[in-house]
């Protein structure tokens, strides 16, 4: 059993499961920032992540051990008119995005203990139902995906980094 801060106990390995706080934020996402500093993306990212989080449109998870964050994903609670959303986030709904987890602490069951964790989280603030979306050619991560139940295939679409760069992403449901 997996520790966490609001009471729900998840399945995979002990990790601490959990909404981070600012501080925690800004430290992995300078972390991020540090290690590919060429890539102006992240700075950007940063940016948009801590204002949707003290903004209520998005809850960020993380995975502890100890002090080190080992994994992460973000869900978007609130329509955002960039990008494919619309199809994807509604009152029930969230739309669950930046998945990461170090290499070290891959293939470990740490992020199978983050998602359920974030799955029980979002059912208890009232959410039925998550979305995302994956790269066509992401073929590890598509499978991961169904194997955590979401293989409700919803639409193709694209998204557009802060840079320019476009990418294709098929959008799956999972009901919670």
């Amino acid at each position: 059993m997996a520790m966490t801060h609001c009471g729900t106990h998840t399945t995979g390995p002990e990790a601490d499961y959990r909404v981070p706080s600012l501080s925690e934020m800004e430290r992995n996402w300078d972390a991020l920032i540090a290690a590919d500093p060429e890539d102006g993306n992240w700075v950007i990212w940063k940016d948009e992540a801590i204002r949707a989080f003290r903004e209520g449109r998005e809850i960020p998870f993380y995975g502890f051990l100890g002090d080190e964050i080992i994994c992460e994903a973000t869900a978007r609670l609130v329509h955002n008119p960039e990008g494919d959303y619309e199809l994807l986030i509604d009152d029930h709904t969230a739309y669950l995005k930046a998945f990461r987890t170090k290499e070290a602490y891959r293939g470990k069951g740490y992020f199978s203990g983050l998602m359920a964790f974030m799955t029980e989280e979002l059912k208890r603030r009232g959410y039925t139902a998550a979305t995302l979306g994956v790269e066509p050619k992401e073929l590890n991560n598509r499978r991961m995906y169904f194997h955590f139940g979401f293989t409700e295939y919803l639409s193709d679409g694209h998204a557009v980094y802060p840079d320019g760069t476009q990418i294709d992403v098929e959008y799956y449901r999972k009901q919670l």
